[in-house]
């Protein structure tokens, strides 16, 4: 069968479509090799999550394995449909997650069971904004600011803990 750019999931609404050609190994999804290369953002992560709850670690670390494999999933979606809600709920999930992952590396060294809670409140106060903006904005440059900020710290923080 001829590749079409029209499968299963109907004409992409996203605001993004990849290099990968739509539809060209099976109508069922449109980004064949992005959707299952997300498996490494799903396997692993459900693996470390179930791991540290039977090492009975703190909730935050299990919470960041969960921000994780709902990245993958989403991911997983977005990939396989090339629709805008499941864009949403492949970009969302990298903005939360990462403010979790903000949140693990900032308390690195906090003792054990303690809560930050005014950097929780900022980081949730920033999540939900970026959420509300970006469903009004539907702008994946908006999307990528926000994003490239969280990394920007992420690796700022990491390369700090490293010192």
């Amino acid at each position: 069968m001829a590749p079409t750019s029209v499968g299963f999931w109907g004409v992409p609404t996203s605001t993004l479509d990849w290099c990968e050609e739509n539809y060209v190994v099976t109508s069922y999804i449109a980004e064949f090799w992005n959707t299952v290369s997300n498996l490494a953002f799903i396997i692993p992560p459900f693996l470390g999550m179930i791991q540290a709850i039977q090492d009975k670690l703190e909730i935050r670390f299990i919470i960041a394995y969960f921000s994780l494999l709902a990245v993958g999933i989403g991911s997983w979606f977005f990939h396989m449909t090339l629709l805008y809600e499941m864009q949403l709920f492949d970009e969302l999930p990298m903005i939360w997650g990462s403010c979790i992952f903000l949140y693990c590396l900032i308390e690195a060294y906090s003792p054990p069971k303690s809560h930050n809670y005014k950097l929780g409140s900022a980081l949730v106060l920033y999540s939900m904004l970026v959420t509300l903006v970006y469903l009004e904005v539907k702008s994946p440059v908006f999307f990528q600011a926000c994003y490239g900020m969280l990394v920007v710290l992420l690796a700022g923080r990491g390369l700090y803990l490293l010192m």
